[in-house]
C-alpha cells in the first residue's frame, strides 16, 4: 500500500487563507495555486479541492483521524 504523501502548510495570508505548502518527497515550497492543479491531476490522490463560493483551497480526504488534518 502506497503511503500518503503528506503535506504542510507553510504560510498563511493574514485571513488564514493557507498560501504556501511543503510537500515531503520534495523541495521548497509550493504555492496553493500550484498544488491546486496537482491535486487536480491526481499527483496527490488522499486529498480533494474544496471551494467555499469564492476560493479554491486543498483539503484532505476524510478519514476519522483528527491528527492528520492540514494544518
Amino acid at each position: 500500500m502506497a503511503t500518503r504523501p503528506k503535506i504542510k502548510v507553510t504560510k498563511e495570508g493574514p485571513t488564514g487563507l493557507n498560501q504556501k505548502f511543503k510537500v515531503n518527497g520534495t523541495t521548497g515550497e509550493v504555492s496553493r495555486p500550484k498544488l491546486i492543479k496537482e491535486v487536480k491531476a491526481g499527483k496527490h490522490p488522499n486529498y480533494h479541492i474544496r471551494n467555499n463560493g469564492r476560493v479554491e483551497y486543498v483539503a484532505s480526504n476524510p478519514n476519522g483521524k483528527k491528527n492528520d488534518n492540514l494544518g
